[in-house]
């Protein structure tokens, strides 16, 4: 029982602290409210209080600010009123003086106006003066006329005709004079030129046929060559496209070809099969398949070491292939290689003569003539076929014209192009060098007199030394002496505009003048 009181008095206890507590919670939260309000209330007029002073302040820096803008203004606006008081200065100064000007120029008018009138006074006299002196003329014309039994037409058609001749005199007099000190400053410098070329370079002087001659032993190996019914010989002349002459001359054998490598590989090849013993068909095709191989590297091999003797950089292979087929050409009986390692050498010298580039001449000059070793047959000079081979392979501009125009056969726009064209010539037309059909020659030497024997006044004509020299006679009856030096010139313009020769040809023109009488 008393547990049982004891827990309700308990529970009792308990709900009064609770009510109590909850009491004293409400009364501190209110008290703590309170407070807080007073606090914000404080806070509040704290704040209104600081912005009125900052409103206070910024109003006081704004007005100052104000003041110190409108000051800027006003003087502002002070200058350029002063800037527009001393433009209107301005401008009233220079209305004073373009009125100052215009009453200048009303009085400048009014003069001129008075001396036109006095000018047109003096030209009415200069007119009637003029009318005077052409009437005067006309009368001293007149008896001019009358006492030269000559119209002033005729006589001003002889005054013009003499005055003509008198400076067709002297200018042809003056040409001459400048074309023989031309010629003579040019000769002089040319020859020493051509001179010192010729005298650094030293060349072989080499003669090719179109046939080969293969010497043997004795007689009885012809009989091997032939083989049974010529089967041997005509296996031979197959394999190698040439043609075998097997007469009575002793000990020898004559390979006819055109081709100069197919030559070789035929002689090299009956070479090899004397010397092995074994001809027979089947042997014949297998030695001469291996010799035109030998050939080929061969050929290789003569490019490469003559670019390396004449000191030629970066030459691209297929050029120094055509390059060693040079040695198996001929031209003119001259052989190619050769004739193009002369032209080389010379053109380098030239060059250094007169401040070229001799490495690009001498690579020029190499290869000015690879258009005549070209395997295919074009229907076009062979310098034009050289010069697309030389832009093919990627060489440099001045050689490809100067590769393309050694013949004329394209305008030059390199200095080397005239360079290689002499040394072509130098090379080809020296005696010995190379030889010459004897129709063609003798052609060109009928050639060259008829081309003579074509001007007014010319009697005879002959053609010396070779064709290096024309002598011209002409009549001295027609041909006057100052005649007698532009015929020259003529005749020399025409043989070089229309004729084609090496070296250069001398034209002197003869005119003698002969009394012939009797003593009887």
């Amino acid at each position: 029982m008393e547990a049982m009181n004891t827990v309700v008095v308990g529970i009792v206890g308990l709900g009064a602290g609770i009510v109590l507590g909850r009491f004293l919670l409400t009364f501190l939260w209110k008290s703590q409210e309170k407070r807080a309000e007073v606090r914000s209330q404080q806070i509040i007029s704290e704040a209104e209080i600081k912005a009125e002073g900052v409103k206070q302040k910024k109003i006081h820096e704004a007005r100052e600010k104000f003041h110190k803008m409108k000051q800027d203004v006003d003087r502002d606006l002070n200058k350029r009123k002063e800037s527009l008081r001393e433009s209107e200065s301005k401008v009233k100064s220079k209305e004073s003086q373009i009125a100052q000007k215009i009453s200048e120029n009303s009085r400048k008018e009014a003069e001129l106006e008075s001396q036109k009138e006095n000018i047109s006074a003096q030209l009415e006299i200069l007119r009637k003066r003029k009318s005077d002196l052409e009437r005067i003329r006309l009368e001293q014309v007149n008896k001019l006329e009358s006492i030269s039994h000559l119209t002033a037409e005729e006589a001003r058609e002889q005054l013009v005709k003499t005055l003509r001749d008198e400076a067709q005199t002297k200018a042809s007099a003056y040409i001459k004079d400048i074309v023989d000190e031309s010629k003579l400053k040019a000769a002089k410098e040319s020859k020493r030129i051509i001179l010192s070329t010729i005298q650094r370079v030293a060349a072989e002087v080499t003669i090719e046929n179109c046939v080969s001659v293969f010497n043997l032993d004795s007689d009885d190996i012809k009989g091997k060559i032939i083989g049974r019914e010529g089967r041997n010989i005509r296996t031979l002349e197959s394999a190698t496209g040439v043609e075998i002459i097997v007469d009575d001359t002793p000990e020898a054998i004559i390979i006819s070809g055109f081709d100069p490598v197919r030559r070789e590989i035929a002689r090299l090849s009956m070479h090899r099969l004397v010397a092995d013993g074994r001809i027979h068909p089947a042997r014949i095709e297998e030695v001469v398949s291996k010799t035109r191989k030998d050939i080929e590297n061969e050929i290789i091999e003569i490019g490469e070491r003559t670019v390396i003797d004449l000191g030629i950089h970066g030459l691209h292979p297929e050029l120094i292939k055509y390059v060693g087929r040079m040695r198996f050409r001929s031209s003119y009986g001259q052989n190619l290689l050769q004739h193009s390692r002369e032209v080389a050498n010379l053109c380098a010298t030239m060059a250094s003569e007169l401040g070229l580039n001799p490495k690009l001449a001498k690579r020029a000059g190499l290869l000015h003539d690879i258009g005549k070793v070209h395997p295919d047959e074009e229907e076009m000079p062979h310098a034009l076929v050289g010069m697309k081979l030389a832009e093919k392979y990627k060489e440099k501009p001045q050689v490809c014209n100067a590769i393309g125009a050694h013949h004329d056969e394209i305008e030059m726009t390199s200095l080397l192009s005239p360079i290689i064209q002499i040394c072509d010539s130098i090379s080809g037309s020296r005696p010995g060098a190379r030889r010459e059909i004897l129709d063609s020659y003798i052609k060109r030497l009928k050639d060259l007199e008829e081309t003579a024997l074509a001007f007014d006044g010319v009697e005879q004509c002959y053609a010396i030394q070779a064709g290096r020299e024309l002598r011209v006679i002409v009549d001295s009856d027609s041909v006057p002496d100052q005649k007698a030096e532009e015929l020259s010139i003529d005749i020399s313009e025409k043989i070089q505009n229309e004729m084609q020769y090496p070296g250069q040809i001398k034209v002197t023109v003869i005119r003698e003048k002969r009394a012939i009488s009797f003593a009887k």
